[in-house]
């Protein structure tokens, strides 16, 4: 997403907070069920998605325009939320979509925090996503845009209902039914990890260990990664045999590999050498 979207999305993300402060969970999850019909309604409809997105049209004018087609059809407060996104400049139509797809999850995220769930969902969220990666098939059959996303969303509930968060299971469903910024399924998962950590003003750093750490262990790395990333850190690990011992650590785009396995990997292309 480029500067002049990411400025948008920055945007409306503050007139969600402020609308959300004032307005309790239940209604919350009815902006969340709406905005994610608009991110729908925008994903079928190429030439509004162009319109509303067309940077060459005064804000105001594109407002006017969604204000025509939704007017009536959701609550004030949404169309309060939607029209701070589509008066603000975007790089491009997609963008656009991916902005109302964040919106939503921000939408049930707030709702998670304000009933105190929200540290809850984003580990039921991870532990979920190691499933997934565990599992091809499944992550095949949750992506797979030819079977109906009802389908999917089916499935994503058979698979959780009564075991994690509802807010957990609605974000999941998000991520089957429509991907998170055009991802698959399991990076849209992915995704959804991220943006619940940064809810809480956290990092996401996802670790990977031969064996389980210790509490104390896990302590002092999040104490090192948060000194050297300036934020407090949400540590994601996984236990990983192959790896043989040591650990590899992933900060965003930033990969710290003191695994065992990738130190005899570089002594045999030495020796090799």
């Amino acid at each position: 997403m480029h500067r002049a979207s990411r400025e948008s999305l920055k945007t409306a993300r503050e007139r969600l907070q402020e609308l959300g402060h004032s307005v309790d969970t239940a209604t919350l999850s009815v902006i969340a069920d709406e905005l994610e019909a608009f991110a729908a309604l925008l994903e079928r409809e190429p030439t509004l998605r162009r319109a509303l997105a067309d940077s060459g049209v005064r804000g105001e004018r594109r407002r006017e325009l969604l204000d025509a087609v939704l007017s009536g059809k959701v609550s004030d407060q949404t169309l309060a939320v939607l029209g701070a996104l589509v008066e603000g400049r975007w790089s491009s139509s997609a963008d656009l979509v991916d902005a109302a797809e964040i919106l939503t999850v921000d939408a049930h995220l707030h709702g998670a925090e304000r009933e105190g769930h929200l540290a809850d969902v984003e580990d039921e969220l991870f532990r979920f996503s190691r499933i997934v990666l565990g599992s091809p098939e499944l992550a095949g059959i949750l992506g797979d845009r030819a079977t109906g996303a009802d389908r999917r969303r089916e499935l994503v509930r058979s698979l959780l209902a009564g075991k994690a968060d509802p807010i957990t299971v609605r974000l999941v469903e998000l991520a089957a039914a429509i991907g998170i910024g055009g991802r698959r399924f399991e990076a849209s998962v992915e995704r959804l990890v991220f943006l619940t950590a940064e809810r809480r003003d956290r990092e996401v750093a996802y670790v990977r260990v031969a064996a389980p750490m210790t509490d104390a262990q896990e302590a002092r790395l999040s104490s090192r990664l948060a000194a050297t990333y300036g934020r407090d850190i949400s540590l994601k690990v996984q236990v990983d045999p192959s790896i043989i011992g040591g650990a590899t650590v992933r900060v965003g785009d930033d990969l710290y590999d003191g695994s065992v396995k990738r130190r005899l990997e570089n002594a045999r292309a030495t020796l090799a050498r």
